[in-house]
Parts: C-alpha cells; sequence; structure tokens
C-alpha cells in the first residue's frame, strides 16, 4: 500500500523559509516522478514542482527562483524549499508520486504570515 507522509509545514513571516519533506512507503518510487501541489482557500490545487526519476525539474512560474525541489532515491524522500515566502504562499501542500496513477500524501498547511 503506497504512503506518502509529508511534514514540515507552519507558519512563517513573509520573507522566510520552510522546508517540507515526503517519504514515501509501500514502492519502489525511483522510476517515478514525484513532487507537490498546493491548495490555497477556495482554490484548485495547483502544482508547484515536481522531479522525475533523471533528476529534471518542472517548476510552477510563481516558484521559480524561490523554491527548489530534490528527491532521494534512497530514502524515498522529496523536499521542497521554499525561500522569500508571500502570503499568497499560504495552503495546504499535498506530496505525490506518479507511480501509475497519482497517489497523495495527506497535505502540510504553510501559512505565511505576519
Amino acid at each position: 500500500q503506497v504512503q506518502l507522509v509529508e511534514a514540515g509545514g507552519g507558519l512563517v513571516q513573509p520573507g522566510g523559509s520552510l522546508s517540507l519533506s515526503c517519504v514515501a512507503s509501500g514502492g519502489a518510487f525511483s522510476p517515478y516522478a514525484m513532487g507537490w501541489y498546493r491548495q490555497a482557500p477556495g482554490q484548485q490545487r495547483e502544482l508547484v514542482a515536481a522531479v522525475t526519476s533523471g533528476g529534471s525539474t518542472n517548476y510552477a512560474d510563481f516558484a521559480k527562483g524561490r523554491f527548489t525541489i530534490s528527491r532521494d532515491d534512497a530514502k524515498n524522500t522529496v523536499w521542497l524549499q521554499m525561500n522569500s515566502l508571500k502570503p499568497e504562499d499560504t495552503a495546504v501542500y499535498y506530496c505525490f508520486v506518479n507511480y501509475g496513477m497519482n497517489f497523495w500524501g495527506k497535505g502540510t498547511l504553510v501559512t505565511v504570515s505576519s
């Protein structure tokens, strides 16, 4: 059974940083893309960043230059380093793995507020 567990969310002031992590279990994920989506209140879920098995990355425009995605296949873990956070980055952040189909974590809340 595939499970994804996110960690690292919380409250941060504008301009601050947070690092999210996601540990996957129940499969062999190294050949598959992993990444992060987010969903703000009243908004649709949107892609933040993804990383392929070969290490190629894809970022949403709002994430470029501020967020960095990385993965460690030996640990079945994907990270999202978020810098220069803005209030509009406030959302629940969901980890996913495209393991034949998309599997999702339960999400971790990031709140950017002074």
